[in-house]
């Protein structure tokens, strides 16, 4: 049943992507024009839904869980990175590659899928993904494509999500609820986070030599590990842990942090290549390629969670 459901979320948000192509390519709106979205998806939208996601009460379940899931997220991460290195050493993989292999596209899909397949209580778990892989973008992940030596601790503390973050944790742990309005508000708002990023990704597309996605071998192989062999390998591992029966909802706590992993490539790699002079419609072609291959590959991965 929940993988049927993911099947029908995914391609409506597929959908909605061909909408976003169709737009630009009846010149109602031009390609650039999408990096306003963006910004208002980034400074907006996102940290609405955090905000919303953590006004609940803090019982011992929800903590538990929490716990649960963010230590999942953690040793998630720890693995793809070693994954992401290893192949990129053995098959002189770029900068490009490597974080397209270790980062998914879980900010822009995973709330919006969970919502629609589980329902909204079950969206704070989410954040526990969401957060550890913000906190590895902005150090590892910028570092890699920047050459920078250190991270700038200063942008991470700042980071508009890392605040709403923050600010999430203390009206949970204190008690403190927002306004029953503004609360409204920011969940209608939050509700636009998956159409807004299909869009954005549609418009993208429409931009780009079609060609250079569907004919680049290199693609196909990143792909590959970002959308078969991780999640082969993190599976597995995530049964045999038993780490389900830890908590009250395990399976579906797991269930959700699994779904962060099996999500496709991240478009904020696309960005990075952006703003540090890399191959940006390569890692797009990548996103592109990896958010058609997941309306196949999810719900197979979420019928072998539950054998």
């Amino acid at each position: 049943m929940i993988s049927l459901l993911l099947v029908r979320k995914i391609v409506q948000l597929f959908l909605i992507m061909i909408l976003g192509y169709v737009i630009v390519k009846l010149k109602v709106v031009k390609t650039e024009e999408s990096v306003v979205l963006s910004k208002i998806s980034l400074y907006l939208i996102m940290p609405a839904v955090i905000l919303s996601a953590f006004q609940v009460d803090f019982k011992q379940e929800i903590r538990e869980g929490l716990m649960l899931a963010f230590v999942a997220a953690v040793a998630i991460h720890i693995l793809l990175l070693i994954i992401g290195h290893v192949s990129g050493r053995l098959f002189n993989f770029e900068e490009i590659d490597i974080a397209s292999i270790i980062y998914s596209n879980a900010g822009n899909l995973i709330i919006p899928i969970v919502t629609s397949v589980l329902g909204p209580e079950w969206v704070i778990y989410s954040t526990a993904f969401v957060s550890v892989q913000l906190i590895f973008l902005w150090t590892h992940c910028k570092l890699m494509f920047s050459k920078e030596k250190k991270p700038n601790v200063r942008k991470i503390i700042l980071n508009v999500n890392m605040i709403a973050i923050f600010l999430g944790v203390v009206s949970m742990l204190s008690g403190i609820r927002l306004p029953a309005m503004l609360n409204e508000t920011l969940g209608s708002i939050g509700t636009m986070i998956g159409p807004m990023g299909m869009l954005i990704t549609g418009m993208i597309v429409a931009g780009m030599d079609m060609k250079q996605i569907f004919t680049s071998k290199k693609v196909y192989v990143i792909t590959f590990f970002r959308m078969i062999l991780c999640p082969a390998v993190i599976l597995p591992l995530l049964k045999l842990s038993n780490a389900d029966r830890l908590v009250d909802n395990g399976m579906e706590i797991l269930l959700i942090t699994f779904l962060a992993t099996v999500t496709p490539a991240a478009s904020t790699v696309t960005q990075f290549a952006q703003v540090h002079n890399k191959d940006a419609e390569y890692a797009g072609s990548i996103n592109i390629m990896t958010t058609l291959v997941c309306i196949v590959t999810m719900p197979i991965f979420v019928i072998l969670y539950y054998l």
